[in-house]
Protein backbone atom coordinates (compact mmCIF):
# COMPACT_ATOMS: atom_id res chain seq x y z
CA UNK A 1 0.00 0.00 0.00
CA UNK A 2 1.03 3.49 -0.93
CA UNK A 3 1.99 6.13 1.62
CA UNK A 4 -0.52 8.33 0.09
CA UNK A 5 -3.25 5.73 0.58
CA UNK A 6 -2.59 5.00 3.79
CA UNK A 7 -2.59 8.49 4.63
CA UNK A 8 -6.41 8.58 3.40
CA UNK A 9 -7.48 5.64 4.84
CA UNK A 10 -6.63 7.09 7.90
CA UNK A 11 -7.81 10.38 7.72
CA UNK A 12 -11.48 8.45 6.71
CA UNK A 13 -10.96 6.16 10.03
CA UNK A 14 -10.73 9.44 11.73
CA UNK A 15 -13.74 11.01 10.22
CA UNK A 16 -15.90 8.24 10.98
CA UNK A 17 -14.81 8.09 14.93
CA UNK A 18 -15.55 11.75 14.99
CA UNK A 19 -19.15 11.14 13.17
CA UNK A 20 -19.73 8.49 15.78
CA UNK A 21 -19.15 10.78 18.80
CA UNK A 22 -21.09 13.37 17.57
CA UNK A 23 -23.83 11.12 17.35
CA UNK A 24 -23.72 10.58 20.98
CA UNK A 25 -25.88 13.41 22.20
CA UNK A 26 -28.98 14.18 19.94
CA UNK A 27 -30.86 17.81 19.22
CA UNK A 28 -32.04 17.93 22.51
CA UNK A 29 -29.55 17.41 24.63
CA UNK A 30 -30.25 13.97 25.35
CA UNK A 31 -27.79 11.45 25.39
CA UNK A 32 -27.35 8.02 23.67
CA UNK A 33 -25.19 5.62 26.25
CA UNK A 34 -23.44 2.42 24.75
CA UNK A 35 -24.84 -0.07 26.29
CA UNK A 36 -23.59 -3.86 27.81
CA UNK A 37 -19.86 -4.12 25.47
CA UNK A 38 -21.11 -0.87 23.19
CA UNK A 39 -23.74 -3.64 21.42
CA UNK A 40 -26.78 -1.39 22.52
CA UNK A 41 -27.34 2.57 23.01
CA UNK A 42 -28.75 2.96 25.99
CA UNK A 43 -31.44 6.52 25.92
CA UNK A 44 -31.44 8.75 28.41
CA UNK A 45 -33.30 11.90 29.56
CA UNK A 46 -32.37 14.66 31.66
CA UNK A 47 -29.41 16.93 32.41
CA UNK A 48 -27.26 17.66 35.35
CA UNK A 49 -27.81 15.34 38.27
CA UNK A 50 -30.99 14.07 36.98
CA UNK A 51 -30.47 11.91 33.87
CA UNK A 52 -32.79 8.92 33.74
CA UNK A 53 -32.65 5.95 32.00
CA UNK A 54 -36.35 3.45 31.45
CA UNK A 55 -36.14 0.67 33.85
CA UNK A 56 -37.84 -2.52 31.93
CA UNK A 57 -37.47 -4.72 34.11
CA UNK A 58 -39.39 -2.49 36.96
CA UNK A 59 -42.34 -1.35 34.25
CA UNK A 60 -42.85 -5.32 33.63
CA UNK A 61 -43.27 -5.77 37.19
CA UNK A 62 -46.91 -4.55 36.45
CA UNK A 63 -49.45 -7.14 37.25
CA UNK A 64 -50.30 -9.26 34.23
CA UNK A 65 -53.96 -9.61 35.23
CA UNK A 66 -54.02 -6.02 35.48
CA UNK A 67 -52.56 -5.39 31.78
CA UNK A 68 -56.25 -5.16 30.02
CA UNK A 69 -57.02 -2.12 32.21
CA UNK A 70 -53.20 -0.42 32.35
CA UNK A 71 -54.96 1.65 29.31
CA UNK A 72 -57.61 3.64 31.49
CA UNK A 73 -54.83 4.70 34.02
CA UNK A 74 -55.68 8.35 35.51
CA UNK A 75 -54.72 8.91 38.39
CA UNK A 76 -51.17 8.85 40.98
CA UNK A 77 -48.88 7.34 43.50
CA UNK A 78 -48.47 8.22 47.10
CA UNK A 79 -46.72 5.90 49.63
CA UNK A 80 -45.62 5.28 53.25
CA UNK A 81 -42.61 7.20 54.53
CA UNK A 82 -41.71 4.06 56.75
CA UNK A 83 -42.27 0.94 55.20
CA UNK A 84 -41.67 2.44 51.44
CA UNK A 85 -44.89 0.58 50.15
CA UNK A 86 -46.21 2.37 46.85
CA UNK A 87 -50.48 3.03 46.61
CA UNK A 88 -51.89 3.29 43.39
CA UNK A 89 -55.56 2.72 42.06
CA UNK A 90 -55.74 1.07 38.44
CA UNK A 91 -59.62 1.76 37.10
CA UNK A 92 -61.89 -1.13 36.71
CA UNK A 93 -58.99 -3.60 38.82
CA UNK A 94 -58.60 -2.09 41.89
CA UNK A 95 -56.07 -0.54 44.66
CA UNK A 96 -52.83 -1.56 44.85
CA UNK A 97 -49.61 -2.00 47.07
CA UNK A 98 -46.22 -1.82 45.30
CA UNK A 99 -43.40 -3.43 47.56
CA UNK A 100 -40.75 -0.78 48.29
CA UNK A 101 -38.73 -2.73 45.91
CA UNK A 102 -41.28 -2.20 43.21
CA UNK A 103 -41.30 -5.62 42.13
CA UNK A 104 -44.45 -7.06 43.72
CA UNK A 105 -47.63 -5.51 43.08
CA UNK A 106 -50.71 -6.16 45.84
CA UNK A 107 -54.22 -5.58 45.17
CA UNK A 108 -55.60 -4.48 48.42
CA UNK A 109 -59.68 -4.30 49.53
CA UNK A 110 -62.73 -6.36 48.05
CA UNK A 111 -65.21 -3.10 47.99
CA UNK A 112 -66.43 -2.72 44.60
CA UNK A 113 -66.02 1.37 44.96
CA UNK A 114 -62.43 0.71 44.67
CA UNK A 115 -62.20 -0.23 40.89
CA UNK A 116 -63.89 3.13 40.49
CA UNK A 117 -61.33 5.59 39.24
CA UNK A 118 -58.03 6.84 42.24
CA UNK A 119 -57.82 10.34 40.12
CA UNK A 120 -55.91 11.31 43.57
CA UNK A 121 -54.93 9.40 46.75
CA UNK A 122 -52.51 10.29 49.77
CA UNK A 123 -50.85 8.25 52.80
CA UNK A 124 -51.13 9.72 56.19
CA UNK A 125 -51.19 9.06 59.49
CA UNK A 126 -53.33 10.60 61.99
CA UNK A 127 -54.15 9.58 65.69
CA UNK A 128 -51.96 7.20 65.20
CA UNK A 129 -52.85 5.53 62.80
CA UNK A 130 -51.92 4.84 59.10
CA UNK A 131 -54.81 5.50 56.77
CA UNK A 132 -55.35 5.98 53.24
CA UNK A 133 -57.60 8.91 51.31
CA UNK A 134 -58.56 8.38 48.05
CA UNK A 135 -60.05 10.73 45.12
CA UNK A 136 -62.78 9.41 42.88
CA UNK A 137 -63.95 12.01 40.63
CA UNK A 138 -67.42 12.16 40.04
CA UNK A 139 -68.02 9.85 42.35
CA UNK A 140 -66.33 10.58 46.32
CA UNK A 141 -63.33 11.01 48.56
CA UNK A 142 -63.01 7.50 50.62
CA UNK A 143 -61.09 7.10 53.71
CA UNK A 144 -59.44 3.69 53.80
CA UNK A 145 -57.06 1.20 56.39
CA UNK A 146 -54.18 -0.11 54.72
CA UNK A 147 -56.40 -3.26 54.01
CA UNK A 148 -58.02 -1.49 51.84
CA UNK A 149 -61.03 -1.69 54.06
CA UNK A 150 -63.65 1.53 53.89
CA UNK A 151 -63.93 3.45 57.11
CA UNK A 152 -65.91 6.99 55.49
CA UNK A 153 -67.20 7.77 52.25
CA UNK A 154 -67.24 11.47 52.28
CA UNK A 155 -70.30 12.59 49.21
CA UNK A 156 -70.75 15.68 47.38
CA UNK A 157 -71.41 18.84 49.71
CA UNK A 158 -74.94 20.03 49.76
CA UNK A 159 -73.81 23.64 50.06
CA UNK A 160 -73.85 24.01 54.15
CA UNK A 161 -70.69 22.90 54.76
CA UNK A 162 -68.44 25.89 54.29
CA UNK A 163 -67.63 29.37 56.03
CA UNK A 164 -67.22 30.40 52.38
CA UNK A 165 -69.45 31.87 50.59
CA UNK A 166 -69.02 30.80 47.15
CA UNK A 167 -68.17 26.97 47.70
CA UNK A 168 -71.72 26.80 49.50
CA UNK A 169 -73.95 28.73 46.50
CA UNK A 170 -71.95 26.36 44.25
CA UNK A 171 -72.73 23.26 45.95
CA UNK A 172 -76.26 24.52 46.04
CA UNK A 173 -77.25 24.70 42.77
CA UNK A 174 -78.89 22.47 40.84
CA UNK A 175 -76.05 22.35 37.89
CA UNK A 176 -73.52 22.11 40.39
CA UNK A 177 -70.77 19.00 39.68
CA UNK A 178 -68.44 16.69 42.43
CA UNK A 179 -64.72 17.33 40.36
CA UNK A 180 -62.62 16.04 43.16
CA UNK A 181 -59.01 15.36 41.78
CA UNK A 182 -56.56 15.03 44.45
CA UNK A 183 -56.29 14.62 48.55
CA UNK A 184 -53.49 15.40 50.62
CA UNK A 185 -53.54 15.57 54.66
CA UNK A 186 -51.64 18.49 56.91
CA UNK A 187 -52.14 18.49 60.81
CA UNK A 188 -55.02 16.42 61.05
CA UNK A 189 -57.10 17.68 58.51
CA UNK A 190 -57.86 16.19 54.45
CA UNK A 191 -57.55 19.04 52.10
CA UNK A 192 -58.94 18.09 48.66
CA UNK A 193 -58.98 19.65 45.16
CA UNK A 194 -62.14 20.54 43.18
CA UNK A 195 -60.47 21.36 39.82
CA UNK A 196 -63.58 19.23 37.50
CA UNK A 197 -65.49 21.93 37.55
CA UNK A 198 -66.32 25.63 37.25
CA UNK A 199 -66.54 25.04 41.31
CA UNK A 200 -62.80 25.45 41.75
CA UNK A 201 -62.07 24.75 45.37
CA UNK A 202 -59.82 23.48 47.83
CA UNK A 203 -62.31 21.64 50.37
CA UNK A 204 -61.31 20.24 53.84
CA UNK A 205 -62.48 16.85 55.74
CA UNK A 206 -62.53 16.53 59.32
CA UNK A 207 -62.67 13.51 61.58
CA UNK A 208 -64.96 13.56 64.29
CA UNK A 209 -65.84 10.03 66.45
CA UNK A 210 -63.91 8.15 63.78
CA UNK A 211 -66.32 9.08 60.94
CA UNK A 212 -64.61 11.75 58.60
CA UNK A 213 -67.08 14.73 57.02
CA UNK A 214 -66.51 17.91 55.12
CA UNK A 215 -64.59 21.01 57.53
CA UNK A 216 -65.95 24.22 57.12
CA UNK A 217 -62.59 25.44 55.53
CA UNK A 218 -62.87 26.12 51.44
CA UNK A 219 -61.76 28.99 49.14
CA UNK A 220 -60.75 29.53 45.84
CA UNK A 221 -63.34 29.73 43.16
CA UNK A 222 -62.32 29.91 39.31
CA UNK A 223 -60.09 32.91 38.16
CA UNK A 224 -57.26 34.20 38.01
CA UNK A 225 -56.28 36.39 41.17
CA UNK A 226 -54.07 35.13 43.92
CA UNK A 227 -55.76 31.99 45.47
CA UNK A 228 -58.11 31.57 42.96
CA UNK A 229 -57.82 28.79 40.88
CA UNK A 230 -58.30 27.53 36.68
CA UNK A 231 -57.95 23.71 37.25
CA UNK A 232 -56.81 22.89 40.84
CA UNK A 233 -55.66 19.54 40.28
CA UNK A 234 -53.25 17.82 42.16
CA UNK A 235 -52.05 19.06 46.01
CA UNK A 236 -49.45 18.38 48.37
CA UNK A 237 -48.25 18.66 51.51
CA UNK A 238 -44.49 19.65 51.67
CA UNK A 239 -42.82 21.65 55.12
CA UNK A 240 -46.28 22.98 57.03
CA UNK A 241 -47.63 24.42 53.57
CA UNK A 242 -50.08 23.12 51.00
CA UNK A 243 -49.23 23.17 47.21
CA UNK A 244 -51.46 23.22 44.30
CA UNK A 245 -50.93 22.42 41.01
CA UNK A 246 -53.04 25.07 39.17
CA UNK A 247 -53.47 23.43 36.10
CA UNK A 248 -54.34 25.50 33.73
CA UNK A 249 -53.07 28.62 35.03
CA UNK A 250 -49.56 26.94 34.55
CA UNK A 251 -48.67 27.49 38.08
CA UNK A 252 -47.46 25.68 41.75
CA UNK A 253 -49.48 27.76 44.43
CA UNK A 254 -48.48 27.95 47.98
CA UNK A 255 -50.94 27.95 50.44
CA UNK A 256 -50.87 27.98 54.28
CA UNK A 257 -53.10 25.14 55.66
CA UNK A 258 -55.58 28.16 56.64
CA UNK A 259 -56.10 28.89 52.65
CA UNK A 260 -53.60 32.09 52.56
CA UNK A 261 -52.41 32.64 49.64
CA UNK A 262 -48.11 32.77 50.42
CA UNK A 263 -46.39 32.94 46.42
CA UNK A 264 -45.96 31.42 43.36
CA UNK A 265 -43.07 28.35 42.57
CA UNK A 266 -41.05 30.56 39.82
CA UNK A 267 -39.41 29.17 37.14
CA UNK A 268 -42.08 26.80 35.91
CA UNK A 269 -41.47 26.84 31.80
CA UNK A 270 -43.85 28.21 30.02
CA UNK A 271 -46.59 26.07 28.56
CA UNK A 272 -46.60 23.33 31.30
CA UNK A 273 -49.85 22.63 32.22
CA UNK A 274 -49.09 21.19 35.86
CA UNK A 275 -50.76 17.87 37.18
CA UNK A 276 -49.30 17.39 40.40
CA UNK A 277 -46.29 17.93 42.61
CA UNK A 278 -44.15 15.88 44.82
CA UNK A 279 -40.74 16.02 46.59
CA UNK A 280 -37.80 14.35 47.37
CA UNK A 281 -34.27 14.12 47.58
CA UNK A 282 -33.99 17.96 48.30
CA UNK A 283 -36.07 18.39 45.50
CA UNK A 284 -39.50 19.13 43.81
CA UNK A 285 -40.73 16.93 40.81
CA UNK A 286 -43.66 17.37 39.11
CA UNK A 287 -44.77 16.88 35.23
CA UNK A 288 -47.03 18.51 32.36
CA UNK A 289 -49.81 17.26 31.00
CA UNK A 290 -48.93 17.28 27.69
CA UNK A 291 -45.63 17.73 25.44
CA UNK A 292 -45.53 22.00 25.30
CA UNK A 293 -44.00 21.66 21.91
CA UNK A 294 -43.57 19.69 18.52
CA UNK A 295 -40.17 18.59 19.56
CA UNK A 296 -40.67 16.86 22.68
CA UNK A 297 -42.24 13.27 22.60
CA UNK A 298 -43.98 13.43 25.84
CA UNK A 299 -44.77 15.54 28.49
CA UNK A 300 -42.24 16.70 30.32
CA UNK A 301 -40.86 16.25 33.68
CA UNK A 302 -38.99 18.42 35.84
CA UNK A 303 -36.42 18.29 39.04
CA UNK A 304 -37.32 21.49 40.63
CA UNK A 305 -34.75 23.17 43.29
CA UNK A 306 -38.04 25.82 44.71
CA UNK A 307 -36.21 28.12 42.70
CA UNK A 308 -35.34 26.69 39.52
CA UNK A 309 -35.89 24.10 37.10
CA UNK A 310 -32.62 21.89 36.67
CA UNK A 311 -33.55 18.78 34.46
CA UNK A 312 -36.23 18.46 32.03
CA UNK A 313 -36.96 14.68 31.82
CA UNK A 314 -38.84 13.86 28.77
CA UNK A 315 -39.78 10.21 29.00
CA UNK A 316 -40.93 9.97 25.62
CA UNK A 317 -37.37 9.82 24.69
CA UNK A 318 -36.80 6.95 26.06
CA UNK A 319 -39.22 4.91 23.20
CA UNK A 320 -41.82 3.54 26.65
CA UNK A 321 -44.69 2.46 24.01
CA UNK A 322 -48.11 4.78 23.89
CA UNK A 323 -46.38 6.58 26.93
CA UNK A 324 -47.17 10.33 25.85
CA UNK A 325 -49.40 12.52 28.59
CA UNK A 326 -48.77 12.02 31.98
CA UNK A 327 -50.79 12.51 34.96
CA UNK A 328 -48.18 12.21 37.77
CA UNK A 329 -44.73 11.26 38.96
CA UNK A 330 -43.70 10.06 41.69
CA UNK A 331 -39.95 9.98 43.41
CA UNK A 332 -39.39 6.93 44.82
CA UNK A 333 -36.08 5.76 46.93
CA UNK A 334 -35.11 2.10 46.76
CA UNK A 335 -32.77 0.92 49.02
CA UNK A 336 -29.67 -0.94 47.53
CA UNK A 337 -27.49 -3.94 49.51
CA UNK A 338 -25.12 -1.87 50.37
CA UNK A 339 -27.75 0.35 52.36
CA UNK A 340 -27.33 3.07 49.80
CA UNK A 341 -30.54 4.63 48.23
CA UNK A 342 -31.10 4.68 44.27
CA UNK A 343 -34.00 7.33 42.81
CA UNK A 344 -36.42 6.46 40.57
CA UNK A 345 -39.32 8.02 39.18
CA UNK A 346 -42.62 5.92 38.67
CA UNK A 347 -45.04 7.42 35.88
CA UNK A 348 -48.46 7.33 35.51
CA UNK A 349 -49.62 7.55 32.69
CA UNK A 350 -52.82 9.24 30.47
CA UNK A 351 -54.89 9.13 27.75
CA UNK A 352 -53.67 6.09 26.22
CA UNK A 353 -52.63 4.57 29.80
CA UNK A 354 -49.40 3.75 30.72
CA UNK A 355 -46.88 2.66 34.01
CA UNK A 356 -43.23 3.14 33.84
CA UNK A 357 -40.42 3.38 35.90
CA UNK A 358 -37.39 5.50 34.81
CA UNK A 359 -33.83 4.87 36.87
CA UNK A 360 -31.54 7.75 37.72
CA UNK A 361 -27.99 7.26 36.08
CA UNK A 362 -26.06 10.19 37.59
Amino acid sequence: MTTSVSIRLLFAVCLFFVACAGAEQDGHGHSHDSGPEGNQAKLVTGQGDFIFSWDQELTAAFPEDAREFEKDMHGGFNEDPETGIVYTGIPGYGLCAISPDLLQWTRIGTDERLKDNIHGIVFFVHNGEKRLAVAQEGKRVMVLDLQGNVLSEINKPTGKEFNFAPANEFFASEDSNFGVTDVTYLDGIIYATHGYSKGDFVLTIEEKDGKWDWGSLAWGGKGDQPGQFQTAHGIYAHDGYLLVANRAAQQIVKFTKAGEFVELMPDIPPGTLVCNVSYKVEHFFFNGLSPIDSTQKSAPVYAHTGEKVVSTIIPGDLDIPVLTNIHQVWPHLITQEDGSQHLYLLVHGWNKGKFAVLKLES
